[in-house]
């Protein structure tokens, strides 16, 4: 699986890149802080096939990182998606690293 850093992130957020950021937290989760990645809940994910990407590259974070990598290794899978990217550390990481 392919990750990447919450430095590597930010730089593609600065630098306006054409990317697609998932969020496969919980609602609850979102509310409390999220770095403006479009929310589709880990149980959601499949249902929504339709909305991720295969045409650019696709940041999947949760929390820590372990939700992500198990929806990225599902649709990898069961999907053949070979765009997605795993946010090392989830967005605990990216708060202490680069802040919110």
């Amino acid at each position: 699986m392919k990750e990447i850093t919450v430095l590597e992130l930010k730089k593609l957020i600065d630098e306006k890149k054409d990317f697609q950021l998932i969020d496969v937290r919980e609602e609850y989760e979102f509310d409390e802080a999220n770095i403006n990645g479009e929310l589709i809940p880990m149980g959601d994910i499949m249902d929504n096939i339709d909305k991720i990407s295969k045409d650019k590259q696709v940041v999947v974070h949760c929390r820590s990182g372990k939700r992500s990598a198990t929806v990225i290794n599902a649709l990898e899978a069961q999907h053949a998606f070979t765009n997605l990217y795993n946010l090392k550390g989830g967005i605990l990481a990216y708060i202490d690293e680069v802040g919110l």
